[in-house]
């Protein structure tokens, strides 16, 4: 139970922030160019309290964790935001400008990835401190938490980032087609992960990415 608790501890604002900020991300670039709808809503924000969806940001993220602990497997730490509203109609230039919009999520991950990794660095270089431990174990999650949600949401698969990112480059026709997997994308997704198809497609980048994170910093924890 202790080891619960001091892990709900390290990965809540990993966690938090990582969900978040990947939504504001989406809201700030589709304000960029164009769309004012996630302003007007109040979305762009860094406030967690605005995106947070009780569910997705709170309970599902909580309760994969608490069973990966309890059967004492790798486990598959994900969950989402209340989805930042963006009109794509409003963009300057619809079609091409959601591959900007939806790369903006995943775009957020990999940055807070980095930024993570110097927190881990700092902890490194001042070992004697009494936050060097606990700025490293946040920052372990923190890499590890963005990777897996930059990495999934870069799957083509509407609605998720990549799938729009797919509707954005393939031609008008094919565009049209793909985006009918939409109503049917969380679904899919859920069955991956159940046959665990999904952590085969994704652990191996996710792994990758970590060590292409630790070698440019100079981690070695």
């Amino acid at each position: 139970m202790d080891s619960i608790v001091l892990g709900i501890s390290i990965y809540a604002l990993p966690v938090i922030f990582a969900i978040t900020l990947h939504e504001a991300a989406h809201g700030y670039v589709a304000k960029h160019y164009g769309d004012m709808t996630a302003y007007m809503a109040g979305r762009i924000t860094l406030n967690p309290i605005k995106h947070i969806d009780p569910i997705g940001t709170i309970i599902v993220p909580l309760t994969l964790f608490v069973i990966s602990k309890l059967t004492m497997g790798a486990g598959f730490l994900f969950g989402w935001a209340k989805p930042v509203p963006v009109n794509f109609n409003q963009l300057r230039h619809p079609k091409r400008d959601m591959l900007w919009v939806a790369a903006a999520g995943p775009g957020a991950n990999l940055f807070m990835a980095c930024c993570w990794a110097l927190i881990i660095k700092l902890g490194l270089i001042f070992p004697e401190s009494v936050y060097a431990k606990p700025m490293i174990l946040m920052g372990m999650a923190g890499i590890e938490i963005n990777l897996i949600l930059m990495v999934l949401n870069l799957l083509p698969l509407p609605p998720l980032d990549g799938g729009r990112m797919a509707v954005s480059l393939l031609p008008h026709r094919l565009a049209y087609q793909f985006s009918k997997i939409e109503p049917y994308g969380f679904m899919i997704l859920l069955l991956l992960l159940i046959t665990g198809v999904l952590g085969a497609i994704v652990w191996p980048a996710i792994i990758m990415l970590k060590q292409l994170i630790a070698w440019i910093f100079g981690l070695y924890v």
